[in-house]
């Protein structure tokens, strides 16, 4: 048994796809989802975009954004649903939770890091209120100082 997985699908329809359509073509999409075991997390309509390149005749298109929660089967099925569905010009699906730890991991590792220094220091490991409000402080007046240049 798989464990679930964080995707990211994007794709992409005609700029003259109906609402209607778009409707249909996102509840294939979460068919499969569902028939996977899956779940959309967000979906995000980013309206009409212009491409950076012309794609099938089109110079414009219809983005929509899913966060997906699901198993790795999960994303082969999609992609070849979208291949050969005629209503998607283009489509990419990543997978996000790996990104989204490796984050984790390096702010832990930074967060660590910061904790020696103070502590070789003789420093408290987290920095106090004042000390948190001083440096806020001073970054607004070089971001002045700069300005004023």
């Amino acid at each position: 048994m798989s464990t679930a997985r964080q995707y990211e699908l994007v794709y992409i329809t005609p700029p003259d796809t109906t609402d209607e359509a778009l409707e249909q073509l996102q509840q294939q999409v979460q068919a499969v989802i569902d028939r996977f075991g899956g779940n959309i997390a967000s979906t995000e309509n980013w309206g009409r975009r212009r491409l950076a390149y012309e794609i099938a005749g089109h110079r414009e298109g219809t983005y929509v954004l899913h966060v997906i929660n699901g198993p790795a089967d999960l994303n082969a099925e999609l992609d070849r649903r979208l291949r050969v569905t005629d209503g998607v010009i283009r489509h990419m699906i990543i997978r996000v939770d790996e990104e989204l730890a490796s984050a984790e991991r390096a702010q832990a590792r930074r967060k660590a890091e910061m904790i020696e220094r103070r502590t070789r220091r003789g420093l408290p490991p987290e920095p106090d209120e004042n000390e948190r409000r001083r440096g806020d402080d001073e970054e607004t007046r070089e971001d002045e100082a700069g300005g004023e240049r």
